[in-house]
């Protein structure tokens, strides 16, 4: 690799895709980013065009390539992370998807997920992927595409069609339909991986009615994914790949057990390294791979948030209360207090540890003088709420509570959040220098099998803290907080049991 010592890395994101290329330092050399559509045709229903995913994806990395003194020259390949559980089909021979993309965030699929949970699969299932029966994962939605699509299980059955996560659809574009593969983390994501057995669960294709025909070749997350040919302008190696959160865990350099992450973008999400014991939950988190590096398996537990920064991006384009996000620090910080307002974003459900896909948002403790600051606030607070019930579940099912919590993600950018943070979550709070650790974790990922760095070592000697804080909240008053959201929650949580007794007409 005699003089190429960049990398550049593919952050497929859910509302947006960003090339960045790094150094061999893990700094930020070049950068670019572009939003895609969103698409909502029905309750709950979210969807992407993959083809535009492709047009943007192309778009980002000829920007930040050509920022670079001898247009990708200095790179030595590719990484990719992106949004996890997107679910495409696509024809083997032409290429085309059969349908939009339906994405991780959509709930068409909890009536094929409900009658599984009743006739007593949930146990089986999570003792081989580690998952809940939950519309989030891939598998119930590549069911749904098959028999919903003219011809398509027909045609799936023939070898005609090929299923993929995001990374999937990307690296088989970008090879020209060459390779069809993925890595261990996106794989462990799909509802149908097995992760002890590290394979595609014959038990589990055969409950979910998917063809193994559809599916891709699984690899660690630093490997030989091919050789992109299409669409960037160059021709470089694909080396490594994770999913979002499994990348930022890498990118957050938290190689140890008992270390964890939690990012902040579209949704949170917390996961904790567990080693190469995979721990079985007791508050329904996920038990999922952390990356899989030289055929070794690193777990992690996770809990998923499915409203974050999209409760930011509703404040901003659907109800039209704020400009932009960097508004919102400002407006949360001129308050003293919440005045009792919270704000519960169950628009798409309500993932870990609740799991309630027809839990849906609300707003508590609205007055006439409740305002845009309120608002704000609230949608700020929600976030850091639902960590909190993620780091205790977290704590409780490790029988440990962490000493720390990295956090990244473009909603880190706010120092109130931080702090607020902390004093919720009640430990100290860690942001690195680079926030964009998911497309970090993706360089170092392809960096490692590259040989732009030598070893996970050396990545976690290069993370840095650029601003840490301590709890602050007295405790009297974090418990009042507490149990105004525990209130809230219950509430949505009663609504949900509501409209689950009107569908089942009891």
């Amino acid at each position: 690799m005699s003089g190429k010592r960049h990398i550049l890395a593919i952050d497929q994101g859910t509302t947006s895709t960003r090339a960045i290329v790094f150094s061999d330092a893990g700094a930020i050399v070049t950068s670019a980013q572009q939003e895609f559509s969103q698409h909502f045709p029905d309750d709950g229903w979210v969807e992407h065009d993959a083809e535009e995913i492709w047009r943007v994806t192309c778009a980002v990395c000829r920007e930040a390539l050509a920022a670079l003194p001898e247009q990708g020259a200095e790179v030595a390949g590719i990484g990719i992370t992106n949004q996890r559980e997107t679910t495409v089909i696509w024809d083997r021979a032409s290429g085309e998807p059969i349908h939009r993309a339906i994405v991780w965030q959509d709930r068409r699929t909890a009536d094929r997920c409900i009658p599984l949970r009743e006739a007593g699969h949930e146990p089986d299932v999570t003792a081989r992927s580690g998952l809940l029966l939950d519309p989030y994962f891939s598998g119930t939605k590549i069911g749904w595409l098959l028999d919903h699509v003219d011809g398509a299980r027909e045609r799936a059955q023939r070898g005609e069609l090929a299923f993929g996560t995001i990374d999937t659809w990307l690296i088989w574009k970008l090879t020209g339909g060459k390779r069809h593969v993925t890595d261990a983390t996106n794989a462990s994501r799909t509802l149908l991986f097995n992760i002890h057995e590290q394979c595609w669960d014959p038990v589990l294709l055969e409950l979910l009615d998917v063809p193994d025909s559809l599916l891709p070749e699984v690899l660690d997350c630093s490997a030989d994914f091919g050789v992109a040919t299409e669409g960037i302008g160059i021709e470089l190696p694909i080396a490594g790949v994770a999913g979002d959160q499994q990348a930022a865990l890498v990118g957050q350099a938290c190689f140890e057990p008992g270390m964890v992450k939690s990012t902040y973008g579209t949704g949170c999400f917390a996961v904790l390294n567990t080693g190469d014991t995979p721990v079985q939950s007791r508050n329904r988190l996920l038990t999922t791979i952390g990356y899989r590096l030289d055929g070794k398996t690193t777990y992690a537990l996770e809990g998923s948030i499915f409203v974050a920064g999209a409760a930011v991006q509703w404040l901003r384009d659907a109800i039209h209360i704020i400009g932009s996000a960097a508004e919102t620090e400002e407006l949360a910080k001129g308050l003293e207090s919440n005045r009792g307002v919270y704000l519960v974003p169950a628009f798409t459900g309500l993932g870990a540890p609740y799991w309630d896909p027809l839990a849906r948002g609300a707003i508590f403790g609205l007055t006439r003088d409740t305002g845009i600051a309120e608002l704000v606030r609230a949608a700020l607070e929600s976030t850091c709420y639902q960590t909190r019930d993620l780091f205790n579940a977290m704590a409780d099912d490790a029988d440990y509570r962490p000493a720390a919590l990295r956090v990244d993600g473009g909603m880190v950018a706010n120092n109130w959040l931080l702090q607020c943070l902390a004093d919720l979550v009640d430990v100290p709070v860690e942001r690195p220098e680079v926030i964009e650790t998911t497309a970090l974790g993706a360089a170092y990922l392809a960096g490692l099998h590259l040989g732009v760095f030598d070893a996970r070592a050396t990545i976690a000697d290069r993370w840095r803290c650029d601003r840490r804080c301590e709890p602050a909240m007295d405790p009297d008053k974090r418990a009042r907080a507490v149990a105004g959201w525990d209130e809230a929650m219950r509430q949505v949580r009663s609504y949900a049991d509501a409209k689950r007794d009107a569908q089942s007409g009891t």
